[in-house]
Order: structure tokens, then C-alpha cells, then sequence
């Protein structure tokens, strides 16, 4: 059979209803990672859901604890054919945010896909089983229009903790740096540009998360009485962040600046349109770095953002000088910034600014890093190639997507060339209620990535040898 065959068979899959039925499936377990005492849940979905696709598939599977001891378990899979071919390792991630069933619409429930039009609702269509079950039906077709072979080996790697921040995904790449070794990474995660495009990323932002914390007394005092003479933390509060960035959302910490953005990486992004879809956020022009177009500002540029602020009694306001004021931000960072430094960066901003007081602590366990394959590799212009050829349209190339992502994990640790592929849009509301994915994205996922994976079997030994070569 032929690469069409293998992309009308995934095409076939979508329009039969076969794939909207291996979602219902998947979207039915409650995989909520952010919930307590979840672990017999999270781990069925591996054994009960994946499972036995995976052994139709020909995959040799097993289930590892994490390593930190009390998240989410892993599925490592493979499909091996011979030691002369490539490789690929898949990822993907199982767990989900809260369902909160009372937020979402009526007629819809986050554990029951519930079709609308176009529309598939359902908590963790779009983030992220939709996605890789994408991925593993179109490897599916692939084989099925090889006769049973994929022409490559396949490595599969599933957590389930990521929307936790992927707590032991790290350690557990270095125990089974072997088993996991592979010659390209291929995932699906994130949102399109648009929906319209078919869009490639080569990384992430990083994304490290602090606290600003003022704790200056025991207890509130009434402010009549001590107004004027007590020094209130919300305010030094205010004042330090306004120190770190200003008014328009520039960063005003010379050290938590990125290096200039790459000609490649700019090159790549010169008209990028962000936004304007109908459901869209306005943006707005003035706000962050000046100089930069809308899309170096999101995919190529650091950003940081106040999460959280809170001081005294939001719910019910005292007449009192509050004790204490706590800050939650979050600085999405590329490539070349020294976020290893970020405390020491931030203390002596903070102290050479006159908030000695201010106290700085790290607000979460795991630090995505920052991750940027080369445009140059190879295997860019591969993967560009193939999309075009399947679907017919320019597909967009982000050097790096502006969410953050466990890239690193790949990138850094097992030392693979990174391609992402994602198929889901800006607007699903993936981590709020009423997530959904796209049908006609769907659709033209299963299909690329039929393509990308035929063509893998078909010119990926020659891509991989001579890559190695130069």
C-alpha cells in the first residue's frame, strides 16, 4: 500500500466514528492529578485504557512508580522492529486538571464527551489524551497500511503527572535513560497558532514560579490607631513588584532579561499573527517589551506575570494594618536566560532597591527549563515538508511554543531533537471548564501525523544518517 492509503485510512478512522469512540473511552476515566488519593485511578488509565491498545499495537509495556514516591505512575512502552532503523520516542501526559463539574455548561460534564457542532467537550480532550491518542491511531494506520510494520521502533512514555508540574519525570529519564534512548523526539501538546494552520514547535518557554512574601508583624492593628505608623506590607509589596516590572509590563531585572533573539528565531516568527480569533482576548499593543511584534514578544522574549496578590482579608475587609502580604509570580523565559540564578538575581535587585524585607522563595518543586531545537536541524525541514504535503497548507513554525512544557526532560536529559505537533487551538479552554477540542482539527491531525510517520519509515534512515554525519 502507499503513504495515500495510510493517510485515507486515518481520514476513514475519524469519518466511521472510530476515533470519537476511542475518546469517549479515554475522556470516562477521571485522571485529576491535582486531586488527593488518585493514584488507582491515574494508574488504570495506563493499564485499563492504554493498555490494551498498546498490546494490540505490538507494544511491550510496563508501569513504573515515580520515583519522588508520591505522584502519578509512568507507562513506558516500546515497539521494536529492528536495530537499523530510528527511533522515535512519543510522549504524552494522562492526568488532568480539576474536573469542577459545577463550572461547565449545562449539557456538558467533563468526564462524558458531549458533541456540538465541531465542537468535542470533555476535561482533558485538548490537554492532553486527545492529543496523543491522535498520535497513537495514526501510527496505527501507518502499520496497518504497511502490513503490519512501521519501517521505525517506536518508544512510548506516558506520566501522569504533569499538569503537577511533571514531579519525577526528570529522575525517572535519567534511571531509564536506556530505555527511553531514541533518535527524535515527536509529541503533541499546546495549541495550533490558529486553528486553521498547522503549526510545528521545537521547544517551550521555561516557566519558574517564586513568591514575594512581607511578613512583618504578629497580627493586624486598627488603623486608627496605627495608621501612619506601621508600616503596611501591601504596599511594600506593591512597591517591590513595581520595582521588578513596570507599569507596562516591562521586566526592569537587567539579569531576568533573555539574550537577543536569534536572526534564525526572528526570521521565523516575521508575520506571525497572535490572536484574533473570535474568542480571543484583545491584545494589547502597548504592553510588554517595546520593539517587539506581538509574536517575538510571546514565543521569543521573557515575560513575568503577577499570579497572585494577597494581603489582610480579600473576603471581608477589617479596618487593620494587615500583617502580612504575599505575592505569587511567574516568569516565562527562552532560551539563554540565567534562571539558575533567578533567587540571587532577584535578592540583590530587591536589596539595591531598598526591599530588604522582602523575602524571595521558590513557589514550586519543578522548573520547566527553557528548550529551542535549532531551526537549521534537519529534521525541520523534514517535518514542514511532510505536513505540507499531507494537508496541502504552509504550516507555521514556532522555534519554540509560549507555554511551557517538560521539554527539557527530552532536550536535555535523553538528548533528542525535539519536534512538536500540536492539534488543538487557542480558544479549546483547556484548564477551565468547557474544554473542547476541534473536529476538523482532529481530523487533519490524524491525517498529518499519518503522513509524518509514513514518512519517517520512508526517508527517516537517510534524514538520520546523514544528520549523523555531518
Amino acid at each position: 500500500m502507499s503513504r495515500s492509503d495510510a493517510l485515507a485510512r486515518a481520514a476513514r478512522l475519524f469519518d466511521d466514528g472510530g476515533f470519537l469512540a476511542l475518546l469517549r473511552d479515554k475522556v470516562a476515566f477521571r485522571t485529576e492529578s491535582q486531586a488527593s488519593g488518585q493514584d488507582d485511578a491515574l494508574r488504570a488509565y495506563l493499564a485499563d485504557g492504554l493498555g490494551p491498545d498498546l498490546l494490540r499495537l505490538g507494544f511491550e509495556s510496563r508501569i513504573l512508580d515515580n520515583p519522588d514516591g508520591r505522584h502519578g505512575p509512568f507507562l513506558i512502552a516500546e515497539r521494536h522492529e529492528s536495530a537499523e532503523l530510528p527511533t522515535v520516542l512519543v510522549y504524552g501526559h494522562g492526568d488532568t486538571v480539576l474536573g469542577v463539574p459545577e463550572q461547565w455548561r449545562a449539557g456538558l460534564e467533563p468526564w462524558r464527551v458531549v458533541v456540538e457542532g465541531e465542537r468535542w467537550y470533555g476535561r482533558g480532550i485538548a490537554d492532553n489524551k486527545g492529543q496523543h491518542l491522535v498520535n497513537l491511531a495514526a501510527l496505527e494506520q501507518v502499520m496497518a497500511a504497511r502490513g503490519g510494520r512501521l519501517g521505525f521502533n517506536v518508544k512510548l512514555l506516558v506520566e501522569m503527572g504533569e499538569e503537577v508540574g511533571s514531579p519525577g519525570l526528570r529522575a525517572l529519564c535519567a534511571a531509564e535513560r536506556e530505555a527511553l534512548a531514541a533518535d527524535l523526539l515527536i509529541a503533541s501538546d499546546g495549541p495550533r497558532l490558529s486553528a486553521e494552520r498547522p503549526t510545528l514547535f521545537l521547544g517551550s518557554r521555561g516557566a519558574y514560579n517564586f513568591e514575594l512574601v512581607v511578613d512583618l508583624r504578629e497580627g493586624g492593628h486598627h488603623s486608627g490607631n496605627w495608621g501612619g505608623l506601621l508600616r503596611n506590607p501591601g504596599i511594600v509589596l506593591a512597591h517591590a513588584i513595581a520595582a521588578l516590572v513596570d507599569a507596562d509590563g516591562r521586566i526592569l531585572v537587567e539579569g531576568l532579561r533573555p539574550p537577543p533573539i536569534p536572526a534564525g528565531v526572528r526570521a521565523a516568527l516575521a508575520g506571525l499573527e497572535v490572536g484574533g480569533g473570535p474568542t480571543d482576548p484583545a491584545i494589547d499593543p502597548n504592553w510588554g517589551e517595546p520593539g517587539l511584534t506581538a509574536a517575538e514578544k510571546l514565543f521569543a522574549w521573557n515575560t513575568l506575570d503577577v499570579l497572585a496578590f494577597k494581603t489582610g482579608n480579600p473576603e471581608g475587609p477589617l479596618n487593620a494594618v494587615p500583617p502580612r502580604a504575599v505575592a505569587t509570580l511567574q516568569m516565562r523565559f527562552v532560551v539563554g536566560t540565567d534562571w539558575e540564578n533567578a533567587p540571587a538575581i532577584l535578592r540583590a535587585h530587591l536589596d539595591h532597591h531598598g526591599f530588604g524585607s522582602v523575602q524571595v522563595r521558590a513557589a514550586r518543586q519543578e522548573v520547566f527549563q527553557a528548550t529551542r531545537l535549532d531551526v537549521e536541524d534537519p529534521w525541520v525541514d523534514w517535518a514542514l515538508g511532510s505536513i505540507r504535503r499531507s494537508t496541502g497548507k504552509d504550516p507555521v513554525l514556532l522555534p519554540n511554543l509560549g507555554g511551557s512544557l517538560p521539554n527539557d526532560a527530552f532536550a536535555h536529559l535523553l538528548g533528542l531533537p525535539t519536534l512538536w505537533v500540536p492539534h488543538s487551538y487557542p480558544a479549546c479552554s483547556q484548564h477551565a471548564p468547557d474544554e473542547h477540542l476541534l473536529a476538523p482539527v482532529v481530523r487533519e491531525g490524524l491525517v498529518l501525523m499519518a503522513g509524518l510517520f509514513w514518512d519517517l519509515g520512508e526517508t527517516g534512515p537517510a534524514l538520520l544518517a546523514s544528520r549523523r554525519a555531518a
